[in-house]
């Protein structure tokens, strides 16, 4: 591919709109541009490195023993009916009628039409186990669409859709998918880990993210130093660390003024109380209507996705201020137990707390002295908190937590009959017994995985891709392609290259050679070779990996196979 004649539109300013470094050069090295918000334009350079994970992913996949199909962007809202997610997905899911007034909506996933394929065509278990998947586009309505390709609202993703008899076999075929995925994520370069993570609105009981480490990422992770435990810490469980009492345990509850002091560190400071002596209160909305209390220590915070969970909802909305008031006669921030005219749900770590610090359900007032069970005794003592670092480790006895940024390019869930049984996706067994089929189901970001590798293999000067996944594998640099001599040797290994199957940018524009070693940097093509007189008139040319200072020299008549046993060493 000869430069001169690409569409490859580099630019030097700085998008003024990129929060990110992927954002950032992908915009700047002509490889995407906005159409509107969070919906992108892949100009060619960012294609091709699109299809080589592509063809990653399909490599794999049909090695695994799955099978590629296509279905379609639209889906009838009738099928999410069935599935029950068409009135719980929320916001995100982007509806609206065709001519007929029928609802549609662009599916943001595809569990509802790939249920309704099997349910209609799968009759026996001897067609089963059964792994279908695609690479498609999706569409999900983000409320605040940013950071370019890592959170878009239209994107390209490969989703897979496993269906089997038991939950033995759909578990087997959990881990092959788990090995599955730490190849492509390997052979795309990546440094990853896979943590245990939260279903979300797709469901199921075992879950896995794989997350590519970056400083960048919007995901916090969890892992411990001494074992192998790493969670998203939206799952990650937590475990009891002691506290002392302060004393004076058996005092009665006592109000105190606090005048206009409402957060945990302004009351803790007037009282010279340490906060994990408090006990937070916080009003949630129930899915099925009313209001909940979630108490946690002072110094922990509510982990809302854990008591989503809990409360079957993707969503949890904290109550507004008007809505406390009405129901407990005072302001959030001087909230408490005792006495409080709600349901009450707390954190583990409140079970057994004595001389607590709460609000008083009185404005500019608290209360000491507060022991639990005595002075109130929960619904639910449950796991409701977000994990920190230094907290110890819930599955090994010496290990204490770390935290990490991530971002997500994997995911896989087993399902069990989540959708299967919601619609009546049911096979015979060999007994000829009617059975709900077990599901899995297991997806990758392509086009995130791409924003991702950048935030991951970038310098000041712009992208370093991995090989494997670099729109093209060595870029040829003639330092003056007007010169007849410089001209004939590029043409010459430009030939020889592509002739062996190599992927060759040739920079053949008339621009000063800082023009292009700035494009060659910034575009990020693994292996640079520079063709100037100065090196031809010693018979040699020089190669330099993306990232590297160092150059090597070769001759001139090896620079083919010498730059092929690079390609395939991984250096020069």
């Amino acid at each position: 591919m000869r430069w001169r004649t690409s569409f490859i539109p580099t630019i030097k300013e700085e998008p003024s709109d990129a929060e990110v470094t992927s954002h950032r050069l992908l915009v700047r090295a002509g490889m995407i541009r906005q159409v509107s918000r969070g919906v992108y334009d892949f100009l060619p350079l960012a294609l091709r490195t699109l299809r080589k994970i592509e063809a990653i992913v399909r490599e794999e996949m049909n090695r695994a023993g799955a099978q590629e199909l296509l279905m379609p962007v639209t889906s009838p809202a009738e099928l999410w009916r069935d599935s029950g997610r068409w009135d719980v997905y929320g916001k995100e899911l982007l509806r609206f009628k065709d001519r007929h007034e029928r609802d549609f909506c662009l599916a943001p996933t595809h569990e509802e039409i790939i249920t309704d394929l099997v349910r209609r065509d799968v009759r026996s278990y001897r067609e089963l186990p059964m792994n279908l998947y695609q690479i498609q586009t999706k569409f999900r309505d983000e409320v605040r669409p940013r950071f370019g390709l890592m959170r878009g609202r239209e994107f390209i993703m490969k989703d897979a859709y496993s269906f089997h008899l038991d939950r033995e076999d759909a578990e087997r075929e959990y881990h092959n998918m788990y090995d599955t995925y730490r190849r492509i994520f390997s052979r795309c370069g990546l440094r990853f880990r896979a943590v245990e993570a939260d279903s979300g609105a797709i469901g199921g009981s075992l879950s896995h993210e794989f997350q590519v480490l970056a400083d960048s990422g919007e995901d916090a992770l969890a892992a411990c130093g001494a074992c192998d435990y790493a969670a998203n810490v939206q799952k990650a469980e937590s475990r009891l660390t002691s506290v002392e009492s302060g004393g004076g345990s058996d005092a009665p509850p006592e109000t105190v003024p606090t005048p206009g002091l409402k957060t945990v560190p302004e009351v803790s400071e007037f009282l010279n109380v340490p906060p994990e002596r408090f006990i937070k209160t916080m009003i949630y909305r129930k899915p099925s209507g009313g209001l909940l209390a979630v108490l946690v220590r002072g110094d922990h915070e509510v982990n809302e996705t854990k008591l989503g969970n809990l409360l079957d909802t993707i969503a949890m909305e904290m109550a507004d201020e008007d809505e406390v008031q009405q129901a407990v006669g005072a302001p959030p921030g001087f909230l408490g137990p005792v006495g409080l005219p709600l349901e009450v749900w707390a954190d583990h770590a409140v079970e057994g707390m004595t001389d607590a610090v709460t609000g008083a359900n009185r404005a500019d007032a608290h209360t000491i002295h507060v022991n639990q069970p005595r002075d109130f005794t929960p619904a639910r003592f449950t796991d409701l908190r977000l994990v920190e670092a230094g907290d110890p480790c819930p599955r090994c006895e010496t290990g204490v937590i770390e935290e990490y940024r991530g971002i997500e390019v994997g995911h896989v869930f087993y399902l069990g009959r989540k959708y299967s049984e919601a619609m009546g996706a049911t096979i015979l067994d060999a007994e000829g017994q009617e059975r709900v089929m077990e599901m899995g189901c297991y997806g990758i970001g392509v086009t995130r995985l791409m924003a991702a590798a950048i935030e991951q293999n970038n310098d000041a000067d712009g992208i370093i891709w991995p090989l494997s996944i670099a729109p093209f594998s060595v870029e040829l640099v003639p330092l003056n392609y007007k010169e007849e001599s410089v001209r004939e040797v590029t043409e010459g290994i430009y030939q020889g290259l592509s002739e062996a199957g190599r992927e060759v940018l040739l920079d053949d524009r008339d621009e000063r050679p800082g023009v292009k070693f700035k494009d060659a940097d910034l575009v990020g093509v693994p292996l640079r070779v520079t063709i100037g007189a100065k090196g031809l008139a010693k018979g040699i040319v020089e190669l330099r990996w993306r990232g590297e200072g160092a150059t090597s020299e070769v001759p001139v008549d090896e620079a083919v196979e010498r730059i092929g046993a690079a390609l395939d060493n991984g250096r020069a």
